[in-house]
């Protein structure tokens, strides 16, 4: 029975590819254009399945029983777009583009050494920050270093890090990587509107700022550029690194974190875009700011540590800030050295 079957079935599509056939042939012209031109093609090329992939990369919605938006599409050719800009100009130029400034900075290191005092210190101290802002900066500066760390390993490490260290230790290090950025992500973005309100008042642009631009070069060599409570350079990196790249992260990152609001797929690569490249120039930049706070210029640590500095420091730094307190026009924030700071005897 069965062998009939197939005999019967083989007739058939014989048949019909001969052409013969009054019925079959009568049939065939009322069916739609696109549906002849595909049996038409399977005659005449067999196994050409060109138009049938067209239309499934078409990202046109399809049949499916499963309720959502875009679970129709079987392909959305976006996403081979989405994979080069990944892997390709991004990781390319923003690899260099964190590697280049870790190298210059090490460079104006070695060559010039940090940023000194011209006099020596006083031994007497003002308070630079209070503990609430320590806290902020704290916090938001500990998360976004996590971030930085754990995506540097989720964009770079398949080409950096598997090669020396293997697939094994490779897929550890990268679900831990994956989980911390995940998990850390919403510190950093609480924390960050935190910050940016607490310093906004204290970054606004000042006449002064264009004249401390313009002298720039020569802080690196010891000049002394007067500023405000923060330099020019300072407000820079709060308004392009703190707050536009970084409220960008924020919202790029929110979207790729929580896809269960359906966004299509489309809107994920794009804001996977917007997130790395904020990423690599938010890295890059704040390597620059890390490099000052720290060993880049003498005293600037202890600042963000103990919230005080030397008087003189202050005056070399940020001299008008210093005058303001000085004079009683500005409390800054607590004027004089506050109770419990520490305190230096002046040398004879």
């Amino acid at each position: 029975m069965t062998t009939l079957l197939r005999a019967c079935g083989f007739a058939l599509a014989l048949f019909a590819m001969t052409g013969a056939g009054p019925v079959l042939a009568q049939t065939g012209s009322s069916q739609d254009p696109d549906a002849q031109a595909q049996q038409e093609r399977r005659v005449t090329q067999p196994g050409n399945n060109a138009p049938v992939w067209r239309e499934v990369r078409s990202g046109n919605q399809g049949y499916t029983s499963l309720p959502g938006r875009e679970t129709g599409v079987l392909v959305q050719s976006a996403g081979e777009t989405w994979r080069q800009i990944r892997n390709g100009p991004v990781t390319f130029y923003g690899g260099w583009l964190v590697v280049i400034v870790a190298l210059v900075l090490a460079a104006i290191y070695f060559a010039l050494g940090p940023v000194k005092l011209h006099e020596k210190p006083t031994g007497r101290m003002i308070e630079r920050f209070t503990l609430a802002e320590r806290w902020a900066h704290w916090v938001m500066g500990i998360s976004f270093v996590v971030l930085g760390v754990t995506g540097l390993i989720i964009l770079f490490g398949k080409h950096v890090l598997l090669p020396i260290i293997g697939y094994t230790l490779f897929a550890w290090l990268s679900a831990l990587a994956k989980n911390l950025h995940n998990f850390v992500a919403p510190l950093f973005a609480v924390s960050l509107l935190v910050f940016i309100i607490m310093f906004i008042k204290d970054n606004l642009p000042k006449a002064y700022d264009f004249t401390w631009f313009a002298r720039a070069p020569g802080f690196f060599t010891g000049r002394h550029l007067p500023s405000g409570r923060f330099n020019a350079g300072e407000k820079t990196w709060f308004w392009l690194g703190v707050v536009i790249l970084s409220l960008a992260l924020v919202v790029s990152g929110a979207i790729l974190l929580f896809p269960n609001f359906e966004q299509v797929r489309l809107t994920m690569q794009q804001a996977s875009v917007v997130h790395m490249v904020s990423a690599v120039l938010v890295i890059a930049a704040s390597l620059g700011h890390i490099y000052l706070g720290t060993i880049g210029v003498d005293g600037a640590y202890r600042a963000m540590r103990d919230g005080v500095v030397d008087e003189e420091w202050a005056k070399e730094h940020h001299e008008y800030w210093y005058n303001e307190v000085k004079g009683g026009r500005k409390t800054a924030p607590g004027g004089a050295v506050p109770a419990g700071a520490p305190h230096m005897r002046e040398k004879p």
